[in-house]
């Protein structure tokens, strides 16, 4: 196997060698420089001795420590952890590669009283002995110091406190549109449909937006390499800003019941809900006849499938502020690499999002316009894309 120097330069130590044959331990890898800078390398399975290496050529030496060669598996759960559902894989990691699922199950994330049950649940209907080397668990929340309060669900996470109470090996938390970021590299033509097609720029800033039970968002960012490295925000608890009378009247009624309204108000589950209450409330000034019920947002999207004008209209102005703060994403991280659209709530409404009036909206930004249309923009189609990203994201991204 060949491949370049450089790619281990940051992680091995020079040695040199003076004898014809050397003998390495378990565990270790001989590398033989050779000529363009390229190496030839062996992998050892217990004591082995290396054969045809030149007499005082340079040779390197590298304990695998971190198992980044993939020279020994781990068993690892890792969740995509949502506000209404939940999503763990029981799977085979080697390096940094993920491998065969061994286990698979989804529930109801309102079902468990806390992450623990959620995971010891979990782990008997599994079926397997024991417990997973490492827990990597993205949830919706700010995550400092390895802690996080959900910001949509009633939890406190403490990966310390979980790392003991499971008997795990390693525990580590990350925020769900971080690990939905380290996704968007396992996504293939079907996976996506395209919204803008824009102008691609190869090693661009790449951006993940996402209406669900709460508003996500992270960016993608290069390194000199080429390799991309994701981040978390909180973008979507910003200050809503209305494009129009409609919307500030809106807003206006937002701020009878919530002291701070931000985007994820509206752009969520809870905000189409809020949205179409507030139209029908709107209509019943017009007309006593009209009976205003909650409704949940799928009933609200039924609805409007069935040719409801009420459920209707609410769609429409939800996709009209999906459009407008999407918009907004792109003039604030210009993402030349792509702008993704995910979620449960994105799939279900893409033939409202898939449209020229969709577009319309999201470049309506004055002066600005032409930039916000030179982004390429388009819809992630897999309910998944939160779970494999968490499956490949390592210590190393947190």
């Amino acid at each position: 196997m060949l491949v370049r120097l450089s790619y281990f330069c940051d992680m091995l130590n020079s040695v040199y060698a003076t004898e014809y044959a050397r003998w390495f331990e378990r565990g270790h890898i001989a590398i033989l420089a050779t000529n363009g800078g390229s190496v030839k390398i062996w992998f050892e399975s217990g004591t082995k001795r290396i054969r045809n290496m030149a007499a005082k050529q340079p040779v390197l030496r590298w304990q695998d420590k971190d198992n980044r060669m993939g020279m020994r598996s781990v068993q690892v759960v890792a969740g995509d952890i949502g506000g209404t559902k939940s999503w763990l894989a029981w799977f085979v990691r080697s390096g940094l590669h993920s491998g065969k699922i061994l286990f698979e199950q989804r529930y109801e994330s309102a079902s468990f009283v806390d992450a623990q049950t959620m995971l010891r649940h979990f782990f008997r209907e599994s079926g397997r002995d024991g417990v997973p080397d490492e827990v990597l668990l993205a949830l919706p929340g700010p995550v400092q110091t390895q802690q996080v309060r959900l910001t949509n669900l009633a939890w406190e996470v403490d990966a310390a406190a979980l790392k003991n109470d499971l008997g795990v090996k390693k525990v580590w938390l990350v925020n769900d549109f971080q690990a939905a970021a380290r996704g968007v590299e396992t996504l293939h033509k079907p996976d996506v449909q395209i919204i803008n097609p824009g102008l691609l720029r190869v090693g661009g800033t790449r951006v993940i937006t996402g209406a669900g039970t709460g508003l996500g968002l992270a960016w993608m960012q290069a390194d000199d390499k080429g390799k991309y490295h994701v981040y978390a925000s909180e973008g979507g608890h910003v200050d809503f800003a209305p494009a129009n009378a409609e919307q500030a009247g809106l807003l206006n009624w937002l701020w009878q019941r919530y002291p701070h309204v931000s985007w994820e108000r509206l752009l969520s589950g809870d905000g189409l809900s809020s949205v179409y209450q507030y139209l029908c409330q709107q209509e019943q000034v017009r007309s006593l006849d009209v009976a205003c019920v909650s409704r949940s947002p799928a009933e609200i999207h039924a609805l409007a499938a069935r040719q409801d004008v009420l459920a209707g209209l609410a769609v429409q102005w939800f996709v009209d502020l999906y459009a407008a703060w999407v918009g907004n994403v792109a003039l604030l991280y210009q993402p030349r690499g792509g702008l993704y659209l995910a979620g449960g709530m994105a799939i279900h409404l893409q033939n409202w999002l898939i449209t020229p009036h969709f577009m319309e909206i999201m470049v309506d930004k004055g002066r600005m316009q032409s930039i916000v249309r030179e982004i390429p923009v388009y819809l992630v189609m897999t309910h998944r894309l939160g779970l494999q990203g968490a499956m490949l994201m390592h210590d190393s991204d947190v």
